[in-house]
């Protein structure tokens, strides 16, 4: 409960500064966050001096046990009453609300029925979330273990004849079998030219002898996520593939010798981009570096060349350098860096070796 309390007086700092009476909580992730409820129909309502968790009768026991830190509100009737009733027992003039999260069907009936200020103000608990506390950490870092162990997985059984489907699936079960609730996201496997495309998630293509693969997958662990990548190959992928590779790996290991609390995204992008460039493959790396992630996999900071913030110790970011040329493949290395004041601790140990089966 401790950590629930903090994040909502941490969350009332920045309400404060956005001239905020009550923050109106529905993004998921962003409940779960300050609540620890993993239920599908809920949202917080936070005052300068009060928590609310409003949801109906299906979820009430549920959020009994789990919200820590707030009074729950089991709603009787529509749920926008409710959170009438709420402001006018608590003198609410200006409401924030998540206006990112929220639809315009949703807004236009707020703003039809509610008789105070509506403030846009998304990105206040997503600024928050961007330092993860150590028990955060320690699960993230569970979920890069059960990751690591699908990528040995996968090495032992793929061969010549499997589709990429087929990869992919025995994947996805081998990492819900040591824990994982689900996947962070589509798990891409993508060979022979089609490691190409960035984000080639997994079709029937069928593997091939020569075939260079690029895998990139996580999963969730108690709410957090996992992103690697790691690309391999069936046999002898050719000359220019390999030189690829390693360009590709010396860039992602420049961006971890410098990537430490104080530098920004912008700097870690360059690093990684700079180094592509000069090999001659500038064009051929269209994306970003990286990304933070955590309770989703794409959250800040954003390493890109349009981030100038100072990273900040406790951020969990990913290094993910990768060249494509269509028409012949693409190789993609990731991993999950936890920042640090003086450098950074590396979540994800797969090899990263050109490794050839």
């Amino acid at each position: 409960m401790i950590r629930m309390i903090k994040r909502i007086e941490k969350l009332r700092a920045l309400m404060k500064k956005e001239v905020i009476d009550a923050y109106l909580v529905t993004s998921p992730a962003n409940l779960r966050y300050l609540t620890n409820f993993t239920g599908t129909a809920g949202l917080a309502f936070i005052t300068l001096e009060k928590a609310f968790f409003i949801t109906d009768f299906r979820y009430t026991e549920q959020a009994g046990e789990q919200v820590q830190a707030m009074t729950i509100v089991q709603q009787q009737g529509d749920v926008v009453g409710e959170i009438i009733k709420l402001m006018e027992s608590e003198g609410i003039n200006v409401l924030g609300f998540e206006d990112a999260f929220m639809t315009y069907a949703e807004y236009s009936v707020f703003e039809e029925v509610i008789d105070a200020e509506l403030a846009p103000a998304s990105g206040l608990i997503e600024t928050l979330r961007e330092q993860k506390d150590d028990g955060e950490i320690a699960i993230i870092d569970k979920a890069c273990t059960i990751a690591d162990e699908g990528f040995e997985h996968v090495l032992k059984m793929i061969r010549p004849g499997m589709t990429e489907i087929e990869v992919a699936n025995q994947l996805d079960f081998f990492m819900r079998s040591l824990g994982a609730t689900g996947t962070s996201f589509d798990t891409i496997v993508a060979s022979g030219v089609r490691s190409a495309l960035p984000h080639g998630v997994a079709s029937t293509k069928t593997i091939e002898q020569g075939d260079l693969i690029t895998l990139d997958f996580g999963c969730v662990y108690q709410g957090y996520v996992s992103d690697i990548t790691r690309t391999f190959a069936i046999g002898d992928p050719g000359q220019q593939l390999k030189d690829i590779y390693q360009i590709v790996l010396e860039a992602q290991q420049k961006v971890i010798d410098v990537a430490q609390a104080g530098v920004t995204g912008a700097q870690l992008d360059a690093i990684a981009r700079d180094f592509i460039t000069e090999a001659g493959y500038g064009e051929a790396f269209g994306h970003s570096t990286g990304h933070g992630i955590g309770m989703e996999i794409h959250e800040g900071p954003n390493i890109t060349r349009f981030n100038d913030e100072p990273l900040k110790v406790g951020s969990i970011i990913t290094d993910e350098p990768g060249i494509y040329v269509a028409g012949l493949g693409g190789v993609r290395i990731e991993d999950d860096l936890v920042i640090l004041a003086g450098g950074n601790r590396i979540l994800t140990h797969s090899p990263k070796e050109l490794i050839i089966i």
